[in-house]
Order: structure tokens, then sequence, then C-alpha cells
């Protein structure tokens, strides 16, 4: 019978004229859509489920005051009442984030606005950040770069949010700077911190997780090549990563160093830039970025090169060992008093 029918398919399939095929194609969009819509309407729904929850509790426990003590007895009690009724999902754990929930995103607030559009997993994350534009942010990259939970988990214990923060110079009115972190942070490469490294290595461990490396660097990258040779009349030159990021809508140039940053790759990087800009950008992009990747660089090093006037050269620092929050913080503090002097 299965053969008979799959058999009776077929030919209803090979008799479909282009329309009817069309129509058939077009419907199944049109459900397609309806369910994820209803998923995501669905998902909305329980959100704010779970703030009135935890609003709930705390008009209970404390009676409207967030700094006021409570018994835990009352969650628990209201946990086990709740999970006989309706199953899983309302544990002890989970009572208390939506009492967090409540208490983090005012109903007035824009994060409470933009609560409805990630789910509560990514929530449950974003809710413990205690800066509210850092947690603004990570609502608003999760809902319009489609984030992965285990994305943003990765990103807010890598400080993504400060690390491009860092680069944020009050004076310069350069767009450039939000897609420049320093640090970046690759230990998704997993080569760890070996001094020995070659760049070739760390090339070849970049391209090999491309995909996590370009989450990394941000928005609208893509990957050109490697290696990319541009030439004159007497020489060849090699740039080791070449992106293009079409919200700029400028090539980026990426040279890769195993040691401290020096004046010659500042200028080896600064012929990069005008041979590129030269030789291969087009009439429509604007002007070329480069982006020194080295294992450390130090103030002075940046206040006297062209590191400190240009907005097309970049250095930054990579780790390719997660840092620890002390780490991360002294290395922000440390990047700041550069840009500071700069």
């Amino acid at each position: 019978m299965g053969k008979k029918n799959e058999i009776a398919k077929r030919g209803i399939s090979e008799a479909m004229t282009m329309d009817e095929q069309q129509l058939y194609e077009d419907v199944r969009l049109i459900l397609h859509q309806a369910r994820e819509q209803a998923y995501s309407n669905a998902s909305a729904i329980m959100t704010y489920a779970y703030w009135n929850i935890g609003r709930r509790i705390v008009e209970q426990e404390q009676l409207g005051e967030k700094k006021a003590k409570y018994g835990s007895y009352l969650i628990s009690n209201l946990s086990a009442k709740l999970s006989d009724e309706f199953g899983t999902g309302f544990s002890v754990a989970n009572l208390r984030n939506c009492r967090q929930f409540y208490i983090t995103f005012p109903k007035d607030s824009y994060g409470f606005s933009m609560a409805g559009k990630v789910t509560w997993s990514h929530l449950r994350d974003i809710m413990r950040i205690s800066d509210e534009e850092e947690r603004n942010f990570y609502l608003n990259e999760v809902a319009n770069e489609n984030w992965s939970v285990k994305t943003l988990e990765r990103n807010i214990k890598s400080g993504y949010y400060k690390r491009m923060l860092s680069t944020q110079l009050p004076d310069k009115e350069n767009k450039t700077l939000e897609f420049v972190k320093d640090p970046f942070v690759l230990e998704f490469m997993g080569i760890g911190s070996n001094i020995d490294q070659l760049e070739n290595d760390l090339e070849t461990a970049i391209i090999n997780n491309l995909q996590k490396f370009l989450l990394e660097m941000g928005k609208g990258f893509s990957f050109v090549g490697r290696q990319i040779r541009i030439c004159t009349e007497t020489t060849d030159f090699y740039i080791d990563l070449v992106f293009y990021n079409f919200i700029l809508k400028c090539f980026v140039l990426i040279d890769l160093k195993t040691t401290k940053l020096t004046h010659q790759d500042i200028g080896q990087m600064d012929m990069y830039v005008r041979m590129f800009d030269d030789l291969k950008r087009r009439n429509d992009d604007n002007p070329t970025v480069g982006i020194i990747f080295c294992t450390d660089k130090d103030e002075t090093m940046v206040k006297y090169s062209v590191l400190q006037e240009s907005q097309q050269i970049f250095a930054s620092k990579y780790m390719t060992v997660l840092p620890t929050v002390e780490e991360l913080q002294k290395e922000l503090e440390r990047n700041q008093l550069i840009y500071n002097q700069t």
C-alpha cells in the first residue's frame, strides 16, 4: 500500500500545472509563517505572564518594597501548588526568576517593551546584568541579530558590550569604532596561550572557526579571503585576512601579529590600507579600514603614531583564553587610559 500511495502522490505532483504548483508553494509559505507567528505570540504572552507572576509575588512578599526581606516558604508553597496543576515550569528557581524579571524591568521601561521580542531563556541571562544600558544592548542584539542562548551567554561572559564600549571616544563621531572591539576574545579557536604561536597557525585557526569569528567581529561582516595579494609594478604584498562590511560599506583588512605592537606593524598596515584604497576599492565603497591584531600594545605606541588621528587604522589586542571578570576589567581600564591620552 505504501508504494502505491507514493506512486499516486508522484502522479498527482507530476500532473500539477505550474500555476497549481505555485499555489501549493504560496499556501505552504502562509502556513509556515502562521506557525512561526503563533509560536512567537505564544512566547510573548508567556513572557508577560511571568512578569505578572513576579509582580504578584513582590506584592505579596514585599508589599511593594523591593529591598524588604521575605519568607522563601511562600514561593516554595506556590511552586508546589502550581506544579500540581500546571506541571513543569514552575519550580522555585523559575518563580524567583519571575520575581527578578518584574523587579529588573519596570512596566514603563525600554527593557519591558523589548522583553516580548526575546525568549524567556535569553531574558533569564540578561536580567542578571546590573547595568541598564548593557541590558538594553543585549536585548537589542538578541532581538535583531537572532543570537542563540549559547551565543548570548558567551558574549556576556566575554564582556562583548564593555569591550566594544571601550573604543568609543566621546570626542569622535566615528561609526567605525562601533565595530572595533578592544580586546577581541578568540577563546573558541582552542589554541590557548601558546607564546610560540605562529601567525599562520593563528590565521588557520580563524578560518577553521570562521562563523564564530564573524560573530565576534560584529554586525555586517562577510569573508572575502585570506592572503589577498596586492601588488605594485615591482613588489607583491599579501594581506592576512580581508572582510567586507555591508553596513559600513567598506573593506576591512586584518593583519595578524603574535607579538606586541610595533611601529613597523602600524606602518605596514598604513601602507596596506592606502594600497587597497588605490587598487581594490570601488567607487561606491567607503575608505578601507585596517585592524592590527596584536598580543599587547602600550599608550606611547598609540599616542605617537598615525593611530592617534587615523579613522582608518586601529590596533586591538586579542586574547585566546576567556578572561576572568577581573582580568577583563583591568584590560578595559588600561584601554581607557590609552584612549584618554590620545
